[in-house]
C-alpha cells in the first residue's frame, strides 16, 4: 500500500502517512466495519481515496500559489506614475473604451449609470443571460487590462 501511494503522491513521507491513517482508521472503526469486499481490496481503496484527496488539496493549494505569484508580480511591476486623479480616470476610461461595442455599453449602464441587469436588458431588447454574460466578459477583460493598476484602483476604490 505503501508504494500503491507513493507512485500518486511521490512523497515517502506523505506516502506513509496515509498507510497510517488508513490502519488507523481502520482500528478506530473495527467495531462498526462491515467490510463486503476482500480486506486488501477494501484497503487499497482507502488508500486510493486518500491519494485522490491529496491530490485535490495539492491542486487548489498550486492554484492558490499561482494566483498569490500574480499578485506580487503586479505589486512589483506596480509603478506609482499617476499623477493625479484625473489620470487615474483616463486609464480607466481608455480600459473601457477598448471594450467591444455591446459589452462597453452594457458595462457603462450597468456600473456607471448604475442600472440592474432588468433595465437593461429591456432597453437593448436581450436576455437577462446575454447582460450576465457580456458583463462577465466586460469585468474579465477589465481586470487583465487593469492588472498592473490593481493596488492604486483598490486603494482609491476605498478611499472613496
Amino acid at each position: 500500500m505503501h508504494r500503491f501511494a507513493k507512485e500518486y503522491v511521490l512523497s515517502d513521507e506523505d506516502a506513509e502517512n496515509m498507510v497510517q491513517d488508513v490502519f488507523l482508521l481502520l482500528w478506530e472503526k473495527r467495531d462498526v466495519l462491515d467490510i463486503q469486499v476482500s480486506l486488501a481490496s477494501y484497503l487499497f481503496s482507502l488508500v486510493k481515496n486518500r491519494c485522490l484527496d491529496y491530490l485535490r488539496r495539492q491542486v487548489v493549494a498550486e492554484d492558490f500559489k499561482q494566483e498569490l505569484n500574480a499578485k506580487l508580480s503586479a505589486l512589483e511591476q506596480f509603478d506609482y506614475t499617476f499623477s493625479s486623479e484625473e489620470e487615474v480616470e483616463r486609464t480607466i476610461q481608455a480600459a473601457i473604451d477598448k471594450l467591444p461595442e455591446r459589452c462597453r455599453q452594457i458595462f457603462v449602464k450597468s456600473r456607471i449609470e448604475g442600472k440592474k441587469y432588468r433595465e437593461i436588458a429591456d432597453e437593448l431588447d436581450l436576455s437577462v443571460n446575454t447582460v450576465e454574460s457580456q458583463m462577465g466578459i466586460a469585468l474579465k477583460k477589465l481586470r487583465m487590462e487593469l492588472k498592473d493598476y490593481l493596488p492604486l484602483l483598490i486603494f482609491l476604490l476605498n478611499v472613496k
